[in-house]
């Protein structure tokens, strides 16, 4: 069991983790491995720990949203102090951060792991609208729920899924439980009377080409609508209407009635890190991106979605980029110069229906980066498996212990045994 969460026991750490998502958790367990449980501390706020992947699963009623969820207590590394407060200001010219209450933590070593953060009331009637009915997101474990609830009580209009004007964790998510429900309605008899519309502020489908193609062959059996530069900037609940501007035109709008809406939401880098010493002009923690070591505070690093990695925001990256900085911060703890480098993998299990999921995987260059010796652009009921079942549990017993390091040693042996 972690040590009880309370205000810091002492005011200084070799290691301390901002954090206790998969990133924070991940690293605190490896740390703990190099310096100490008693030298490692993690701020977190929350008392639930999610395995956020899952939700898309959850908000098509292919999974209970309780699955997803475990006691932060219960993932911290025995041993690891938790500090249950939030982090209110970074000061890396003076080696400490302060929390709540004015409280002062220092550190040797720094790593920033503070996810990214939903921004609904970007959107004009929002959160508010989610009180009405026929509108969900499986974003947030507030709302997962409501977007099953309104694809069960689907009769008969429009149904649309968004996608923002902003980066997102996981950008495969507005679109899967888009194919999710599209297939429960052709379960239930009721996909004849669904217009199904993708949104999107995009102007591709997918970033990958090989995956794009996929996806865009789909959406053409399946009687899919995509508007491209499509950005929702306003909900009206109680009028089932949502608002559209056309990014190619800037101030041209469309209303749109709905009888189902998915919400993606704006997101963006966490309040404490915009305008902070080590982020970048938006907010991002800026950091080299083959090592992940901090670009001006040699004794700072970033993991996950606060980073301005060029790369999909995913917990797939986060295990790549877990056993890099692993290997990173060894060596800065010994003087060294890091030698080894994040390629930018990351992964998307694109969930097409109940059975079937296309596993994309690239890299920095949107170029695939394949684990198995098939077509992964194909749709597979393996992979489905992978994404439903094999994925939490490596996810909880590999990840959050700090032995799950991306799937390169995997990727090896296959295509060694193909030569």
């Amino acid at each position: 069991m972690a040590a009880e969460a309370r205000c810091a026991a002492k005011d200084y750490y070799e290691v301390l983790v901002l954090g206790g998502g998969s990133g924070g958790i991940t690293m605190s367990a490896r740390m703990k491995r190099k310096v100490g449980a008693g030298n490692v501390a993690v701020v977190e706020p929350s008392k639930t720990h999610y395995y956020q992947p899952l939700w898309t699963l959850v908000g098509a009623g292919a999974k209970q949203l309780s699955a997803s969820a475990r006691p932060t207590e219960s993932v911290m590394p025995e041993g690891v102090e938790w500090i249950k407060s939030r982090v209110t200001a970074l000061d890396p010219d003076k080696n400490c951060v302060r929390l709540e209450n004015d409280v002062k933590i220092s550190y040797k070593y720094l790593i920033i792991a503070l996810g990214i953060s939903l921004h609904y009331e970007k959107i004009k009637g929002l959160p508010e609208g989610f009180h009405h009915p026929k509108i969900g997101s499986n974003y947030s474990v507030h709302t997962v729920e409501k977007t099953w609830k309104a694809l069960q009580d689907f009769k008969e209009g429009n149904a649309i899924f968004t996608f923002p004007n902003t980066p997102v964790k996981c950008a495969g998510a507005p679109q899967k439980i888009m194919y999710l429900s599209e297939a429960y309605w052709r379960k239930t008899g009721k996909r004849p009377k669904a217009n199904i519309m993708f949104n999107t502020s995009l102007g591709v489908i997918f970033g990958v080409k090989k995956y794009a193609d996929a996806l865009l062959k789909i959406i053409e059996e399946r009687n899919i609508a995509v508007n491209y530069k499509c950005n929702l900037i306003e909900v009206r609940a109680d009028k089932q209407e949502a608002v559209f501007e056309n990014l190619d035109k800037p101030g041209e709008t469309e209303v749109h009635q709905y009888e189902m809406l998915h919400v993606t939401p704006p997101m963006g880098p966490p309040d404490v890190l915009i305008n902070s010493p080590v982020s970048d002009e938006i907010g991002w923690v800026d950091v080299n991106k083959e090592t992940l070591q901090h670009k001006k505070y040699p004794n700072i690093f970033g993991i996950g979605d606060c980073t301005n990695l060029p790369t999909s925001r995913t917990a797939a990256a986060v295990a790549a980029q877990s056993g890099v900085l692993d290997k990173t911060i060894s060596l800065v703890m010994k003087n060294q110069s890091p030698t080894k480098k994040y390629d930018g993998y990351t992964s998307c299990p694109l969930v097409t229906s109940y059975n079937k999921v296309i596993l994309a995987e690239f890299d920095y260059n949107a170029q695939p980066l394949e684990t198995f010796p098939i077509d992964q652009s194909k749709q597979r009921t393996s992979m489905y498996h992978m994404k439903a079942d094999m994925m939490p549990f490596l996810y909880w017993n590999a990840l959050l212990k700090g032995y799950w390091g991306g799937p390169a040693p995997i990727r090896k042996l296959m295509h060694l045994g193909l030569k």
